[in-house]
């Protein structure tokens, strides 16, 4: 049995990241006919051949999968798409505050 195993930090509100969680479990549903449920916030998901969970926090998003022997050849493209979709909704520009027009201006005055 193959394991997946990502986690993302994000700066989101936690309501916001469990909305977000659910976008990507919405994506994963679609693309590998997943089922889904949430256990207050952890998001339970299942069918032939996987299992796991999202969890959420209010700092980060873990993803714990096991996949069954056939799925395990598919683990790199599932890699993939998790991946991408976490930095969809949770990467550097969801998970960074913008940066200040001030510090800019006090950087540019320091040059």
């Amino acid at each position: 049995m193959s394991e997946i195993k990502v986690r993302r930090d994000h700066s989101l509100p936690l309501a916001a990241a469990r909305a977000a969680a659910e976008k990507v479990a919405a994506r994963l549903k679609k693309d590998f006919d997943l089922d889904y449920a949430w256990k207050r916030h952890v998001l339970h998901f299942a069918r032939a051949g996987v299992d796991g969970e999202l969890h959420v926090t209010d700092h980060d998003v873990r993803l714990e999968a096991r996949l069954g022997f056939l799925l395990s050849f598919l683990q790199p493209r599932i890699e993939r798409e998790i991946d991408a979709q976490f930095e969809r909704h949770f990467g550097a520009a969801a998970a960074q505050p913008p940066a200040k027009k001030a510090s800019r201006a006090a950087a540019k005055k320091r040059s």
